[in-house]
């Protein structure tokens, strides 16, 4: 009788240390059975997602609207199928930027998992700098490319100039001579100056991005928040219908893709006419295909190949570098996918972008 109070009162202790953790932690923690009912919260997820005390006993699937993470159902069942952890960074209502740990929780001696635990790590500061730095380096990316272009180029033809100046000439004295060479030898340098610039910037900033999972859904949110002066001004309506949201991909180049697509279709919009945008996925032979369609002006076949050729322009009345499509077309190609344009004159465009599926 002793040894059954001594466990119970045991027993007693670890349950109030249990619970005066949950009470304490600063992590936003929930505990899912395997039949994926919510059986307990910590308070900062209460805090963070909006829920309640009788929230605890309903399906997950019941709630799941408060995560604004349309796949945390599937994730939970993977994990729980898989007896594997899950690890995402999601955005939550707030939007705020959490990292996602879905951990099996496995009973020891049928060695079953019995439900999940899924802890919420904030990382919206790191998101952020990492949102700066990703424009930062395509800022740098743009610059090191017109300095390329735009000074390189006229370089070339000023030294080939000089060379039919001084074929021609008939002054042929030494000072006229020399000063010739001093000219072709300042050009040369200045040449060189700019390709060790160049070089070295690309070889720095085209770092091998990490692939980590991601959710579509929140890179375009991403992508929406950051274009949201355009958006206002332009009453653009963005619409998606997304079939497919995870997505093993670099998050910088999967944000590239899906910004420089959407800033474009509201950039290139017929005068006169609200800019509407579809953005959707959907998986097709071994491939994620993403696509952006719009109501925009639209491309003549004629020039179909050469919106992805560099500095090339659509329109002469809209701003832009030019290298928008390029970069997204380097971007897929590089990653073993591929870009395909369906458009019309005055009939709006839809890129599609195939991406492999890992």
């Amino acid at each position: 009788m002793l040894n059954q109070n001594q466990k119970i009162k045991k027993l007693i202790k670890l349950n109030d240390e249990l619970e005066n953790y949950f009470k304490n932690t600063i992590i936003p923690q929930l505990f899912v059975d395997r039949n994926l009912i919510l059986r307990k919260f910590t308070p900062p997820a209460m805090k963070q997602f909006s829920l309640k005390a009788d929230d605890i006993g309903k399906n997950i699937d019941d709630i799941k609207d408060n995560f604004r993470f349309p796949t945390i159902v599937e994730n939970i069942e993977q994990v729980i199928n898989e007896n594997e952890i899950l690890e995402k960074e999601i955005q939550t209502t707030d939007r705020r930027w959490y990292q996602m740990n879905i951990i099996p929780y496995v009973i020891a001696k049928t060695k079953k998992t019995n439900g999940v635990i899924i802890t919420f790590v904030e990382i919206t500061a790191r998101i952020k700098d990492l949102v700066n730095q990703e424009m930062l380096i395509a800022d740098h990316e743009t610059l090191l490319d017109t300095i390329s272009h735009d000074i390189k180029g006229p370089l070339t033809s000023l030294l080939l100039t000089v060379n039919q100046v001084k074929k021609v000439s008939t002054d042929k004295s030494r000072p006229f001579l020399t000063f010739f060479g001093i000219l072709e030898n300042s050009i040369k340098k200045m040449q060189v100056i700019i390709t060790e610039l160049t070089d070295a910037g690309k070889l720095k900033h085209k770092y091998q991005a990490e692939e980590e999972l991601l959710d579509l859904e929140n890179i375009l949110e991403d992508v929406r928040l950051t274009l949201a002066g355009t958006i206002m001004e332009s009453g653009a309506i963005i619409e998606s219908n997304i079939k497919v949201s995870q997505i093993l991909y670099s998050r910088r180049k999967l944000r590239s893709i899906i910004y420089n697509l959407v800033n474009n279709a509201i950039k290139f919009h017929t005068p006169n006419l609200v800019p509407k945008i579809l953005i959707s996925s959907k998986k097709e032979k071994g491939h994620i295909v993403i696509t952006v369609k719009d109501n925009g002006i639209g491309i003549a076949e004629t020039q179909h190949k050469d919106v992805f050729s560099k500095y090339s322009r659509v329109g002469d009345n809209v701003e832009g570098s030019g290298i928008g499509l390029y970069l997204v077309n380097e971007i897929v190609t590089n990653s073993g996918g591929k870009i395909v344009l369906k458009s019309e004159l005055g009939k709006g465009s839809e890129f599609q972008v195939y991406l492999q599926a890992k």
